[in-house]
Protein backbone atom coordinates (compact mmCIF):
# COMPACT_ATOMS: atom_id res chain seq x y z
CA UNK A 1 0.00 0.00 0.00
CA UNK A 2 2.39 2.34 0.75
CA UNK A 3 4.12 2.31 -2.74
CA UNK A 4 1.15 3.17 -4.61
CA UNK A 5 1.39 6.39 -6.11
CA UNK A 6 -0.27 9.54 -5.03
CA UNK A 7 -2.45 9.94 -8.25
CA UNK A 8 -3.96 5.56 -7.07
CA UNK A 9 -4.74 6.85 -3.90
CA UNK A 10 -7.10 9.89 -4.91
CA UNK A 11 -8.54 7.34 -7.19
CA UNK A 12 -9.77 5.67 -4.98
CA UNK A 13 -10.56 8.59 -2.40
CA UNK A 14 -12.79 9.41 -5.65
CA UNK A 15 -14.27 6.31 -5.98
CA UNK A 16 -15.02 6.12 -2.08
CA UNK A 17 -17.16 9.73 -2.82
CA UNK A 18 -19.07 8.03 -5.34
CA UNK A 19 -21.06 5.77 -2.66
CA UNK A 20 -23.69 6.13 0.29
CA UNK A 21 -20.91 5.40 2.98
CA UNK A 22 -23.89 7.63 5.19
CA UNK A 23 -23.73 4.87 7.77
CA UNK A 24 -19.97 4.57 8.17
CA UNK A 25 -18.34 6.49 10.81
CA UNK A 26 -14.93 6.45 12.64
CA UNK A 27 -14.69 5.21 16.06
CA UNK A 28 -12.50 7.55 17.42
CA UNK A 29 -12.53 9.95 20.99
CA UNK A 30 -9.54 12.01 22.34
CA UNK A 31 -8.75 12.79 25.90
CA UNK A 32 -6.54 14.86 27.97
CA UNK A 33 -6.04 16.54 30.71
CA UNK A 34 -7.55 19.95 29.08
CA UNK A 35 -9.72 18.37 26.86
CA UNK A 36 -12.06 16.15 25.51
CA UNK A 37 -12.82 15.54 21.66
CA UNK A 38 -15.46 13.44 19.97
CA UNK A 39 -16.27 13.18 16.10
CA UNK A 40 -19.56 12.22 14.81
CA UNK A 41 -18.60 12.19 10.92
CA UNK A 42 -20.78 10.50 8.45
CA UNK A 43 -19.42 8.98 5.79
CA UNK A 44 -15.63 9.14 7.25
CA UNK A 45 -14.61 5.45 8.48
CA UNK A 46 -10.93 4.69 9.37
CA UNK A 47 -10.48 3.17 5.82
CA UNK A 48 -10.88 7.37 4.32
CA UNK A 49 -8.80 8.04 7.56
CA UNK A 50 -5.67 5.28 6.31
CA UNK A 51 -6.15 6.52 2.71
CA UNK A 52 -5.17 10.41 3.62
CA UNK A 53 -2.55 9.10 6.22
CA UNK A 54 -0.75 7.37 3.32
CA UNK A 55 -0.75 11.16 1.77
CA UNK A 56 0.48 12.18 5.01
CA UNK A 57 3.70 10.08 4.46
CA UNK A 58 4.21 10.48 1.38
CA UNK A 59 3.96 14.52 1.55
CA UNK A 60 6.22 13.85 4.68
CA UNK A 61 3.89 15.62 7.08
CA UNK A 62 6.18 14.89 10.22
CA UNK A 63 8.83 16.26 8.34
CA UNK A 64 7.16 19.62 7.77
CA UNK A 65 5.94 19.69 11.68
CA UNK A 66 9.51 19.23 12.56
CA UNK A 67 10.75 21.97 10.56
CA UNK A 68 8.26 24.46 11.79
CA UNK A 69 9.21 23.46 15.31
CA UNK A 70 13.15 23.61 14.80
CA UNK A 71 12.59 27.02 13.25
CA UNK A 72 13.26 26.80 10.03
CA UNK A 73 12.13 28.88 6.68
CA UNK A 74 8.57 27.41 6.05
CA UNK A 75 6.97 30.74 4.57
CA UNK A 76 8.62 30.37 1.49
CA UNK A 77 7.24 33.15 -0.21
CA UNK A 78 8.91 35.60 2.38
CA UNK A 79 11.63 33.51 3.59
CA UNK A 80 10.55 33.48 6.80
CA UNK A 81 10.35 31.17 9.62
CA UNK A 82 7.07 31.02 11.58
CA UNK A 83 8.22 31.27 14.94
CA UNK A 84 5.08 32.54 17.37
CA UNK A 85 5.14 28.74 18.95
CA UNK A 86 8.47 29.82 20.62
CA UNK A 87 6.88 32.03 23.10
CA UNK A 88 4.83 29.00 23.95
CA UNK A 89 7.96 26.79 24.92
CA UNK A 90 10.38 29.48 26.66
CA UNK A 91 13.15 28.29 25.14
CA UNK A 92 15.19 30.37 23.14
CA UNK A 93 16.22 32.99 25.10
CA UNK A 94 14.71 36.86 26.17
CA UNK A 95 13.30 37.44 22.68
CA UNK A 96 10.61 35.06 23.11
CA UNK A 97 10.37 35.39 27.21
CA UNK A 98 6.63 37.13 27.52
CA UNK A 99 7.21 37.82 31.25
CA UNK A 100 10.33 39.43 31.10
CA UNK A 101 9.38 41.54 27.59
CA UNK A 102 6.20 42.45 29.06
CA UNK A 103 6.79 42.83 33.12
CA UNK A 104 8.49 46.49 32.82
CA UNK A 105 5.11 47.91 30.78
CA UNK A 106 2.59 45.90 32.78
CA UNK A 107 4.57 47.48 36.66
CA UNK A 108 4.22 51.28 34.84
CA UNK A 109 1.21 51.16 33.69
CA UNK A 110 -0.12 49.79 36.95
CA UNK A 111 1.82 51.88 39.02
CA UNK A 112 0.61 55.21 37.02
CA UNK A 113 -2.87 54.54 38.55
CA UNK A 114 -4.28 54.23 34.70
CA UNK A 115 -8.10 53.00 34.73
CA UNK A 116 -9.33 52.49 31.68
CA UNK A 117 -6.59 50.43 28.85
CA UNK A 118 -7.84 51.16 25.19
CA UNK A 119 -6.04 48.84 22.75
CA UNK A 120 -6.01 49.83 18.87
CA UNK A 121 -5.73 47.52 16.59
CA UNK A 122 -7.06 45.28 14.07
CA UNK A 123 -7.24 41.41 12.37
CA UNK A 124 -4.81 39.69 14.93
CA UNK A 125 -3.88 42.54 16.74
CA UNK A 126 -8.03 42.79 17.78
CA UNK A 127 -9.30 39.84 17.52
CA UNK A 128 -6.73 37.49 19.78
CA UNK A 129 -6.34 40.54 22.98
CA UNK A 130 -10.21 41.02 22.82
CA UNK A 131 -10.84 36.61 22.79
CA UNK A 132 -8.52 36.84 25.84
CA UNK A 133 -10.32 39.87 27.61
CA UNK A 134 -13.38 38.69 27.27
CA UNK A 135 -12.70 35.21 28.44
CA UNK A 136 -10.87 35.93 31.36
CA UNK A 137 -13.20 38.98 32.22
CA UNK A 138 -11.98 39.99 35.56
CA UNK A 139 -11.19 43.72 37.28
CA UNK A 140 -9.40 43.18 39.94
CA UNK A 141 -7.14 46.07 39.34
CA UNK A 142 -10.39 47.91 38.34
CA UNK A 143 -8.86 48.65 35.05
CA UNK A 144 -12.05 48.79 31.97
CA UNK A 145 -10.43 47.36 28.55
CA UNK A 146 -11.94 48.54 25.46
CA UNK A 147 -11.10 47.74 21.72
CA UNK A 148 -11.19 50.31 18.58
CA UNK A 149 -10.28 48.56 15.14
CA UNK A 150 -10.81 51.48 13.41
CA UNK A 151 -11.23 53.07 10.21
CA UNK A 152 -14.80 54.42 11.31
CA UNK A 153 -14.64 58.25 13.58
CA UNK A 154 -17.73 57.04 14.84
CA UNK A 155 -16.73 54.18 16.25
CA UNK A 156 -13.93 55.69 18.02
CA UNK A 157 -15.70 58.68 19.27
CA UNK A 158 -18.52 56.45 20.83
CA UNK A 159 -15.55 54.71 22.83
CA UNK A 160 -13.30 57.61 22.95
CA UNK A 161 -15.77 60.32 24.01
CA UNK A 162 -16.84 58.96 27.42
CA UNK A 163 -13.48 58.17 28.64
CA UNK A 164 -12.27 62.16 27.70
CA UNK A 165 -10.71 63.51 31.01
CA UNK A 166 -10.05 60.17 32.28
CA UNK A 167 -6.67 58.25 33.21
CA UNK A 168 -6.52 56.53 29.83
CA UNK A 169 -3.63 54.30 28.87
CA UNK A 170 -2.78 54.00 25.13
CA UNK A 171 -1.87 50.63 23.42
CA UNK A 172 -1.42 50.71 19.78
CA UNK A 173 -1.05 47.37 18.20
CA UNK A 174 0.94 46.88 14.59
CA UNK A 175 3.44 44.35 13.00
CA UNK A 176 4.19 46.94 10.46
CA UNK A 177 2.79 49.96 11.67
CA UNK A 178 1.59 50.87 7.85
CA UNK A 179 -2.07 49.58 8.74
CA UNK A 180 -4.53 52.57 7.98
CA UNK A 181 -7.03 52.08 10.65
CA UNK A 182 -4.48 52.04 13.44
CA UNK A 183 -2.57 55.30 11.93
CA UNK A 184 -6.02 56.78 11.50
CA UNK A 185 -6.45 56.16 15.41
CA UNK A 186 -3.24 57.72 16.18
CA UNK A 187 -3.57 60.75 14.31
CA UNK A 188 -7.47 61.04 15.67
CA UNK A 189 -6.09 60.26 18.95
CA UNK A 190 -4.07 63.51 18.26
CA UNK A 191 -2.09 65.25 21.64
CA UNK A 192 -4.25 63.17 23.77
CA UNK A 193 -1.31 61.08 23.28
CA UNK A 194 2.34 61.46 25.07
CA UNK A 195 5.39 59.37 26.29
CA UNK A 196 3.59 58.61 29.85
CA UNK A 197 0.37 57.37 28.85
CA UNK A 198 0.80 55.26 25.28
CA UNK A 199 2.88 52.89 23.78
CA UNK A 200 3.40 51.01 20.78
CA UNK A 201 3.42 46.71 20.03
CA UNK A 202 5.09 46.80 16.50
CA UNK A 203 7.92 44.37 14.74
CA UNK A 204 8.86 47.94 12.73
CA UNK A 205 10.73 50.57 15.38
CA UNK A 206 11.79 52.76 13.50
CA UNK A 207 8.93 53.64 12.11
CA UNK A 208 7.32 53.94 15.75
CA UNK A 209 10.36 56.03 16.35
CA UNK A 210 9.15 58.65 13.38
CA UNK A 211 5.65 58.65 14.50
CA UNK A 212 6.73 59.90 17.78
CA UNK A 213 6.85 56.70 20.07
CA UNK A 214 10.61 57.07 22.31
CA UNK A 215 12.40 53.91 22.86
CA UNK A 216 10.57 53.47 26.47
CA UNK A 217 7.10 53.44 24.96
CA UNK A 218 8.05 50.58 22.32
CA UNK A 219 7.40 47.05 22.46
CA UNK A 220 9.12 45.24 19.77
CA UNK A 221 8.26 41.65 18.38
CA UNK A 222 9.98 39.57 15.84
CA UNK A 223 9.04 40.05 11.77
CA UNK A 224 8.80 35.66 11.82
CA UNK A 225 5.51 36.57 14.06
CA UNK A 226 1.89 36.38 12.29
CA UNK A 227 -0.51 38.46 12.78
CA UNK A 228 -3.48 35.95 13.08
CA UNK A 229 -0.52 33.83 15.52
CA UNK A 230 0.27 37.23 17.68
CA UNK A 231 -2.23 36.26 20.45
CA UNK A 232 1.12 34.55 22.28
CA UNK A 233 3.40 37.25 21.99
CA UNK A 234 3.49 40.96 23.07
CA UNK A 235 0.20 41.86 21.32
CA UNK A 236 -1.55 40.20 24.20
CA UNK A 237 0.06 42.38 26.57
CA UNK A 238 -3.41 43.90 28.20
CA UNK A 239 -4.20 40.04 28.79
CA UNK A 240 -1.46 40.16 31.00
CA UNK A 241 -1.95 42.84 33.13
CA UNK A 242 -4.67 41.21 35.29
CA UNK A 243 -4.07 37.66 34.82
CA UNK A 244 -1.45 34.81 34.83
CA UNK A 245 -0.95 34.69 31.22
CA UNK A 246 1.67 32.39 31.51
CA UNK A 247 -0.82 29.58 31.96
CA UNK A 248 -2.34 30.22 28.66
CA UNK A 249 1.62 29.68 27.34
CA UNK A 250 1.89 26.38 29.27
CA UNK A 251 -1.31 25.43 27.58
CA UNK A 252 -0.47 25.85 24.23
CA UNK A 253 3.35 24.47 25.04
CA UNK A 254 1.80 21.20 26.26
CA UNK A 255 -0.70 20.63 22.61
CA UNK A 256 2.87 21.57 20.69
CA UNK A 257 4.64 18.88 23.48
CA UNK A 258 1.85 16.01 22.12
CA UNK A 259 2.45 17.17 18.31
CA UNK A 260 6.03 16.28 18.62
CA UNK A 261 6.40 13.44 20.87
CA UNK A 262 6.04 9.91 20.75
CA UNK A 263 4.45 8.26 23.81
CA UNK A 264 1.06 6.39 23.02
CA UNK A 265 -0.99 9.63 24.53
CA UNK A 266 0.97 11.76 22.00
CA UNK A 267 0.32 9.61 18.61
CA UNK A 268 -3.15 9.51 20.23
CA UNK A 269 -3.02 13.32 20.08
CA UNK A 270 -1.34 13.29 16.68
CA UNK A 271 -4.33 11.00 15.53
CA UNK A 272 -6.88 13.31 16.91
CA UNK A 273 -5.29 16.67 15.18
CA UNK A 274 -5.13 14.70 11.77
CA UNK A 275 -8.34 13.48 11.65
CA UNK A 276 -9.26 16.96 12.43
CA UNK A 277 -7.64 17.92 8.54
CA UNK A 278 -8.11 14.80 7.13
CA UNK A 279 -11.38 14.93 7.68
CA UNK A 280 -12.43 18.57 6.72
CA UNK A 281 -10.12 17.81 2.98
CA UNK A 282 -12.54 14.71 2.39
CA UNK A 283 -15.49 16.82 2.88
CA UNK A 284 -14.58 20.06 1.11
CA UNK A 285 -12.68 18.47 -1.85
CA UNK A 286 -14.67 15.04 -1.91
CA UNK A 287 -18.48 16.18 -0.41
CA UNK A 288 -19.04 19.36 -2.07
CA UNK A 289 -19.29 20.87 1.76
CA UNK A 290 -17.07 24.07 1.40
CA UNK A 291 -18.57 25.98 4.54
CA UNK A 292 -17.70 25.21 8.10
CA UNK A 293 -19.59 26.46 10.83
CA UNK A 294 -18.13 27.42 14.28
CA UNK A 295 -20.12 27.53 17.73
CA UNK A 296 -19.07 28.21 21.07
CA UNK A 297 -21.71 27.64 24.29
CA UNK A 298 -20.02 29.78 26.86
CA UNK A 299 -20.16 33.29 27.03
CA UNK A 300 -16.36 33.76 27.91
CA UNK A 301 -15.76 32.21 24.24
CA UNK A 302 -18.09 34.48 22.13
CA UNK A 303 -15.48 35.54 19.91
CA UNK A 304 -13.87 32.18 19.26
CA UNK A 305 -15.64 32.14 16.16
CA UNK A 306 -14.24 35.28 15.48
CA UNK A 307 -10.76 34.50 15.98
CA UNK A 308 -11.03 30.93 14.14
CA UNK A 309 -12.43 32.77 11.25
CA UNK A 310 -9.26 35.01 10.49
CA UNK A 311 -6.75 31.81 11.69
CA UNK A 312 -8.56 29.51 9.37
CA UNK A 313 -9.29 31.54 6.33
CA UNK A 314 -6.06 33.67 6.14
CA UNK A 315 -3.77 30.77 6.63
CA UNK A 316 -5.56 28.53 4.44
CA UNK A 317 -7.52 30.94 1.99
CA UNK A 318 -4.71 30.31 -0.78
CA UNK A 319 -4.89 29.35 -4.79
CA UNK A 320 -4.75 25.41 -5.12
CA UNK A 321 -1.21 24.27 -5.48
CA UNK A 322 -1.31 23.58 -9.25
CA UNK A 323 1.03 20.13 -8.47
CA UNK A 324 -1.46 19.56 -6.01
CA UNK A 325 -4.93 16.85 -6.76
CA UNK A 326 -6.49 19.22 -3.70
CA UNK A 327 -8.51 21.72 -6.17
CA UNK A 328 -10.52 23.23 -2.79
CA UNK A 329 -8.63 24.43 -0.20
CA UNK A 330 -9.52 26.44 3.06
CA UNK A 331 -13.55 26.06 3.94
CA UNK A 332 -15.61 29.31 4.45
CA UNK A 333 -15.50 29.91 8.16
CA UNK A 334 -18.65 31.29 9.82
CA UNK A 335 -20.33 30.99 14.00
CA UNK A 336 -20.84 32.94 16.63
CA UNK A 337 -22.32 32.20 20.13
CA UNK A 338 -24.36 28.81 19.99
CA UNK A 339 -27.39 30.28 22.14
CA UNK A 340 -28.27 33.65 19.87
CA UNK A 341 -27.11 31.57 16.47
CA UNK A 342 -29.83 29.22 16.95
CA UNK A 343 -32.61 31.94 17.05
CA UNK A 344 -30.52 32.96 13.86
CA UNK A 345 -29.87 31.15 11.34
CA UNK A 346 -30.10 27.65 12.75
CA UNK A 347 -33.36 26.92 10.35
CA UNK A 348 -31.22 26.89 6.92
CA UNK A 349 -28.90 24.67 8.98
CA UNK A 350 -31.60 22.06 9.98
CA UNK A 351 -33.92 21.99 7.01
CA UNK A 352 -31.87 24.16 4.15
CA UNK A 353 -30.35 22.78 1.21
CA UNK A 354 -26.59 24.16 1.85
CA UNK A 355 -24.32 21.69 2.82
CA UNK A 356 -21.98 22.10 5.45
CA UNK A 357 -19.44 21.36 8.32
CA UNK A 358 -19.87 21.87 12.16
CA UNK A 359 -17.33 22.50 15.25
CA UNK A 360 -18.90 22.99 18.23
CA UNK A 361 -16.74 23.75 21.57
CA UNK A 362 -18.43 23.95 25.17
CA UNK A 363 -17.36 23.83 28.39
CA UNK A 364 -20.40 21.68 31.23
CA UNK A 365 -21.14 24.55 33.64
CA UNK A 366 -23.69 23.60 36.85
CA UNK A 367 -24.34 27.57 36.96
CA UNK A 368 -25.77 26.91 33.37
CA UNK A 369 -26.87 23.97 32.18
CA UNK A 370 -28.82 25.36 29.45
CA UNK A 371 -25.34 25.76 27.55
CA UNK A 372 -24.53 21.90 28.25
CA UNK A 373 -27.42 20.47 26.87
CA UNK A 374 -27.71 22.87 23.80
CA UNK A 375 -24.35 22.14 22.52
CA UNK A 376 -24.77 17.88 23.08
CA UNK A 377 -28.38 18.32 21.45
CA UNK A 378 -27.78 20.44 18.76
CA UNK A 379 -24.76 18.10 18.04
CA UNK A 380 -26.79 15.52 17.69
CA UNK A 381 -29.15 16.70 15.46
CA UNK A 382 -27.38 17.99 12.94
CA UNK A 383 -25.48 15.05 12.88
CA UNK A 384 -27.51 11.94 12.89
CA UNK A 385 -32.09 11.37 12.33
CA UNK A 386 -32.60 12.79 15.90
CA UNK A 387 -36.12 13.76 14.35
CA UNK A 388 -37.75 11.09 12.38
CA UNK A 389 -41.24 13.04 12.09
CA UNK A 390 -43.57 12.10 9.30
CA UNK A 391 -44.51 15.68 8.85
CA UNK A 392 -42.76 16.52 5.95
CA UNK A 393 -42.61 20.05 7.40
CA UNK A 394 -41.43 19.03 10.67
CA UNK A 395 -38.16 16.39 9.29
CA UNK A 396 -34.64 18.11 9.98
CA UNK A 397 -31.91 17.69 7.64
CA UNK A 398 -28.96 15.34 9.68
CA UNK A 399 -26.42 16.16 7.09
CA UNK A 400 -23.80 17.67 8.77
CA UNK A 401 -20.36 16.08 10.06
CA UNK A 402 -19.70 17.58 13.43
CA UNK A 403 -16.55 17.93 15.82
CA UNK A 404 -17.46 18.63 19.46
CA UNK A 405 -14.94 19.88 21.60
CA UNK A 406 -15.39 19.33 25.49
CA UNK A 407 -12.95 21.69 27.62
CA UNK A 408 -12.67 20.25 30.96
CA UNK A 409 -12.41 23.62 32.63
CA UNK A 410 -12.70 27.08 31.41
CA UNK A 411 -8.94 28.06 32.32
CA UNK A 412 -6.58 30.05 30.17
CA UNK A 413 -4.26 26.92 30.18
CA UNK A 414 -7.28 25.21 28.48
CA UNK A 415 -7.99 28.22 26.12
CA UNK A 416 -4.03 28.21 25.43
CA UNK A 417 -4.30 24.14 24.77
CA UNK A 418 -7.44 24.65 22.39
CA UNK A 419 -5.81 27.37 20.64
CA UNK A 420 -2.73 25.73 20.35
CA UNK A 421 -4.35 22.74 18.56
CA UNK A 422 -6.11 24.48 16.19
CA UNK A 423 -3.35 25.98 14.38
CA UNK A 424 -1.99 22.36 14.61
CA UNK A 425 -4.91 21.63 12.36
CA UNK A 426 -4.70 24.52 9.84
CA UNK A 427 -0.60 23.46 9.70
CA UNK A 428 -1.44 19.54 8.80
CA UNK A 429 -4.34 20.63 6.77
CA UNK A 430 -1.55 23.24 4.54
CA UNK A 431 0.93 20.89 4.09
CA UNK A 432 -1.28 18.33 2.41
CA UNK A 433 -3.22 20.97 0.32
CA UNK A 434 0.90 21.85 -0.17
CA UNK A 435 0.16 25.74 0.36
CA UNK A 436 2.11 28.72 2.37
CA UNK A 437 -0.70 29.16 5.54
CA UNK A 438 2.00 32.26 6.40
CA UNK A 439 1.46 34.37 3.43
CA UNK A 440 -1.11 36.60 3.05
CA UNK A 441 -1.08 38.61 -0.60
CA UNK A 442 -4.67 38.64 -0.95
CA UNK A 443 -4.98 41.05 2.46
CA UNK A 444 -2.09 43.15 0.85
CA UNK A 445 -3.69 43.35 -2.82
CA UNK A 446 -6.90 44.80 -0.85
CA UNK A 447 -4.60 47.28 0.75
CA UNK A 448 -2.82 48.15 -2.07
CA UNK A 449 -6.10 48.83 -4.46
CA UNK A 450 -7.78 50.80 -1.39
CA UNK A 451 -5.32 53.32 -2.25
CA UNK A 452 -6.19 54.04 -5.66
CA UNK A 453 -9.42 55.07 -4.46
CA UNK A 454 -8.50 57.20 -1.36
CA UNK A 455 -9.21 60.82 -1.72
Amino acid sequence: MKNRSIKNIFLELKKLSKHDASKRSLSFKFQSEFLSYQPYLKDFSSHHYKLFDELALQFDLQGSIKHLFDGEIVNKTENRQALHHQYRSNQKGIEFDFKKITEPFIQRIKKDGFKNIITFGIGGSYEGPKLLQEFTNRQSLKLNYYFVSGPDRDEFNSILKPLKGQKNFYIFSSKSLSTDETLLCLKWLGKERNSINSMVITANSDKANTLGFPEGSILAFPETIGGRYSIWSPISLSAGLENNFLLFLKGGAAADKMILGTSNKDRQYQKFIKLLAFSDLWFSNFKNKKNRIVLSYNWKLRSLSNYIQQLEMESLGKKSNPRSMFKETGQSIFGGFGSTAQHSYFQLLHQGTADFCTDIIYSASKMSPLLSAQAQGQASLLSSHSNESSNFHEKTNSNSPVNIFHLNKLSLASLGFLLATWEHRVFVTSCMLQINPFDQYGVAAGKVITKKFLC
